[in-house]
């Protein structure tokens, strides 16, 4: 689970003559940082994805991208990032063929947070790869999503594939609202490709309430021999 968000911005020109686009910019709010993505590296040099094609033809369209960060002060603080969020607003300056400039600010953006319940698993490590039946380390982080405390086990149940190394019904104490603590979990896979973590289970020995996680991520199983080579 990640808190970035990916907002995809489709222009089109509607008009009956070539347009430049001058600037196609999206203005954050005070919770996020943005990054563009619509520029690659070359040589060292960053190129636009549109090529040196800066006029947009008639009812032609294009695709803006850009990716939105929580602030760390955001991050960090469980429950602050969720329900309906104000993203930032697109800012977008044109020039037609006629040399008349044109400007369209929209109204603030907004979307649906997800809803991650009342505590939160989320991994912060994992490798890419790992070796059939040899242990691995991943680290998650526990988040409270509530406006209580909580007093957590944590239950390990294996798979058909997924083996947890490890004592079952481990003690990971009080749990304060908004608080995250981090865990060093070890594995390993008997069976070999692309493989799901799954089977972590998490109960609040207060309400008596247990909440699951599968899916959480994939790992990529290969023979020693083969990571090797």
């Amino acid at each position: 689970q990640t808190d970035e968000v990916f907002l995809e911005a489709q222009i089109q020109n509607i008009t009956t003559s070539p347009m430049f686009m001058e600037k196609v910019s999206l203005e954050p709010s005070m919770m996020y940082n943005v990054a563009e993505l619509n520029t690659i590296d070359k040589a060292g040099e960053s190129e636009s994805t549109f090529g040196s094609r800066t006029y947009l033809q008639p009812m032609d369209t294009r695709q803006y991208l850009y990716c939105l960060k929580p602030k760390q002060e955001f991050a960090e603080k469980a429950g602050v990032i969720k329900g309906v969020t104000v993203i930032g607003k697109l800012d977008i300056v044109w020039k037609t063929n006629l040399g008349e400039r044109g400007r369209l600010q929209t109204s603030q953006l907004q979307r649906m947070a997800p809803g991650y319940g009342d505590v939160r698993l989320s991994l912060e490590t994992i490798p890419d790869t790992v070796n059939l039946e040899e242990p691995f380390d991943i680290t998650c982080k526990i988040t409270n999503c509530s406006e209580r405390t909580m007093d957590l086990v944590l239950e390990m149940c294996n798979t058909n594939s997924i083996h947890w190394c490890g004592v079952s019904g481990r003690q990971l104490g009080k749990l304060h609202p908004s608080s995250s603590l981090h865990l060093a979990l070890t594995l390993l896979s008997s069976v070999q490709g692309l493989q799901s973590v799954s089977g972590l289970r998490l109960t609040d020995t207060f309400l008596k309430r247990t909440y699951e996680y599968d899916d959480i991520a994939q790992v990529c199983v290969v023979s020693s021999e083969v990571k090797q080579n």
